[in-house]
């Protein structure tokens, strides 16, 4: 169990980290070469901006990638904690680095929440930040066991969803999933810096919602990618080859050649669709626990609508809604399935039964599917 922390750096996830422990009755510390970033966050209540007098349970290392082993090393010299851990999203050169230079690595454990804001700094910071959301832990070969179980405490303090992989592993897939989308995000957004005004008038939800992640913080992300650079430059090049095929398949129907348009066609549908299904494949969001409640309604029209209608008023929205059970014969009542977390399941059940909704509610059905916790330190 953790009683105190130490929190090396208050940015948004350091200073989000510092929140959810504090709440949860940890004592914490907060350290930043920055005053008015560590003093800002002691004023939203994530703890004091004191050091210890002697030695917290876990010191957390909320720096970017290539300060990791450095902060370490510093830290474990003066004795800031019995255990470290950090949450930087790149982990196979800190954990190099970490083996090579840290005093003591088997007190450390290469950590990674997959959670963020496009905005940055403590302001942003929120203590629900990591609830229900993957955090990904990478032990070396030095790794202690305590070292490992005190990062899962932290983990449960702030409502995450642990998970371990291999640093090397863990890189390569965020290459794709993360870093190289948010440079593509940057280059689409920077196209439109030097158009007329009137462009702005333009830009849709959809180009938001693209470029969104574009906002984070230039300096950090530079370094990430600098840390990361092989597994981002492999999945670029793989996008280089589908941008060509792409490119190749809109020329030709921009001159409206009638000996390549209906390949075209055909490429660029086969693109689309591709992504399509990629996406339709991609399991749902993990949490810690799900629940699912049965509404019965009957199969005369609009009455799923107006189910529907009930249900978004009450948080629920139709993206919650498994398939529906169909009637036997397509006569008779219907079985429609909405899927959440428990808490908010239980909530949802009291309503609609409330509004009259034949309702049933399964409580407590853990996610089977969930991330074991294989390659941990024995």
């Amino acid at each position: 169990m953790i009683r105190s922390l130490a929190v090396v750096g208050t940015g948004l996830i350091g200073t989000s980290v510092a929140l959810a422990a504090a709440r949860r009755g940890v004592t914490v510390h907060l350290l930043d070469a920055s005053a008015s970033a560590v003093r800002t966050a002691e004023l939203l209540g994530a703890g004091t901006a004191r050091p210890p007098e002697e030695p917290v349970d876990l010191a957390v290392l909320a720096v970017p990638p290539s300060k990791v082993a450095d902060v370490l090393s510093e830290q474990q010299a003066r004795g800031l904690a019995r255990s470290y851990t950090d949450v930087a999203s790149v982990k196979a050169g800190p954990e190099r680095d970490v083996l090579a230079r840290a005093p003591r690595p088997t007190h450390f454990v290469g950590g990674h929440p997959l959670a963020g804001r496009e905005r940055s700094g403590p302001l942003a910071a929120r203590p629900d930040l990591f609830q229900d959301r993957v955090w990904v832990l990478t032990p070396s070969r030095l790794t202690s066991k305590p070292a490992f179980d005190r990062a899962l405490d932290l983990i449960g303090l702030c409502g995450g969803v642990p998970t371990v992989m291999q640093s090397g592993a863990h890189d390569e897939t965020v290459a794709l999933t993360s870093h190289a989308p948010h440079l593509m995000a940057s280059l689409v957004a920077a196209r439109l810096g030097g158009r007329s005004p009137v462009s702005a008038l333009l830009v849709g939800q959809g180009f938001r919602d693209a470029t969104r992640i574009a906002r984070g913080e230039a300096r950090l992300w530079t370094d990430i990618i600098e840390t990361n650079a092989a597994e981002v430059a492999g999945v670029l090049t793989a996008l280089q080859t589908d941008l060509a095929e792409l490119l190749t398949a809109v020329q030709d129907l921009s001159v409206r050649d009638p000996r390549n348009r209906a390949r075209s066609r055909r490429n660029l549908t086969g693109l689309l669709e591709r992504g399509i299904a990629a996406l339709e494949a991609l399991p749902a969001p993990l949490t810690a626990d799900t629940a699912h409640v049965d509404v019965t309604i009957t199969a005369r029209p609009g009455e799923l609508a107006r189910l529907l209608d009930t249900a978004a008023g009450y948080g629920a929205g139709a993206d919650t809604v498994a398939a529906p059970v169909a009637p036997h014969g397509g006569d008779g009542p219907l079985v429609i399935r909405f899927e959440l977390a428990a808490a908010e399941a239980e909530t949802l059940a009291e309503k609609l039964a409330a509004a009259g909704w034949d309702v049933v509610h399964e409580d407590d059905v853990r996610d089977e599917t969930g991330p074991a916790l294989v390659g941990a330190p024995g």
